[in-house]
């Protein structure tokens, strides 16, 4: 498990975050409804050769979760410029995954952050986003967040489980499921589902172009959320120097197959 005891306050929220080893930065970005945790069999492969940054993005994970709290793509993007400075960093590379891979892009064709590389692992990132299960619990937040406390977990275990190609460990399960579990992490889940916007895709996709760094894609094959012809096309948008599938994993590539989803990472350092 990756240690995240460092604190930082974006806007007044508390953010969790962590680092390790020396070197070169390299910043990981998970997705949701993921955590830092994502990244826990990559990072210290990683930090061999680099100095690794993790945090859990606002309302994930160990980081703050609250009523009423803007949890939309233009701030997890904001909270990424945010650290990078925090942090002092210079065009460090990026990893971002789902989510963190939408937050890593505008990063830097929105809020204009330089990168040394940006690698995008089963990104969001074009149109068309989002699913039926989304638009139904945008419509009738409430009324999930009220759910059972059965019939939460099992909706979580259900979701979880369809981003994964192989049947995922119940340690894994609980270990994703553990910050949504309480009465504060629920609504929290449901919340981060109500508010994602596809606005957010729209404004970063119009400046989608070619950069002054090298973009590396990699892509779980067996995606089922996000299907690997929109990974060719987001590779073609961003003129990305490299296209990497993985044949066995679907959009969890960091539990269907970490070791390839490393050997990916690392020959692009």
């Amino acid at each position: 498990m990756l240690d995240l005891k460092e604190r930082y306050y974006h806007n007044g929220q508390s953010v969790a975050w962590g680092s390790m080893g020396e070197g070169d930065p390299i910043v990981l970005v998970h997705g949701f409804p993921w955590s830092a945790q994502a990244w826990r069999s990559v990072a210290p492969w990683l930090a061999k050769t680099h100095k690794v940054y993790y945090f859990d993005m606002i309302g994930t994970g160990l980081s703050e979760k609250a009523e009423s709290q803007n949890v939309n793509e233009s701030v997890q993007s904001d909270l990424l410029e945010a650290l990078v400075g925090h942090w002092g960093l210079t065009r460090p590379q990026v990893v971002g995954h789902d989510f963190g891979g939408l937050a890593a892009l505008r990063g830097h064709f929105v809020n204009g952050i330089d990168y040394g590389k940006l690698h995008l692992v089963n990104a969001v990132a074009i149109l068309p986003s989002g699913s039926p299960f989304y638009a139904h619990v945008a419509e009738y937040e409430p009324a999930f967040a009220g759910l059972p406390d059965y019939a939460h977990a099992a909706l979580f275990r259900a979701y979880i489980q369809a981003a994964a190609h192989h049947p995922l460990r119940e340690e894994v399960i609980e270990m994703y499921f553990k910050p949504w579990s309480d009465a504060v992490g629920k609504p929290a889940f449901y919340r981060q589902i109500a508010q994602n916007d596809t606005g957010n895709i729209v404004e970063a996709q119009k400046l989608y172009t070619a950069t002054d760094f090298d973009i590396h894609v990699t892509w779980g094959m067996r995606d089922t959320f996000i299907p690997a012809d929109q990974g060719r096309e987001l590779r073609d948008l961003v003129k990305a120097k490299s296209f990497t599938p993985i044949p066995n994993a679907a959009h969890l590539v960091h539990e269907d197959a970490p070791a390839a989803l490393l050997g990916a990472l690392m020959q692009n350092l």
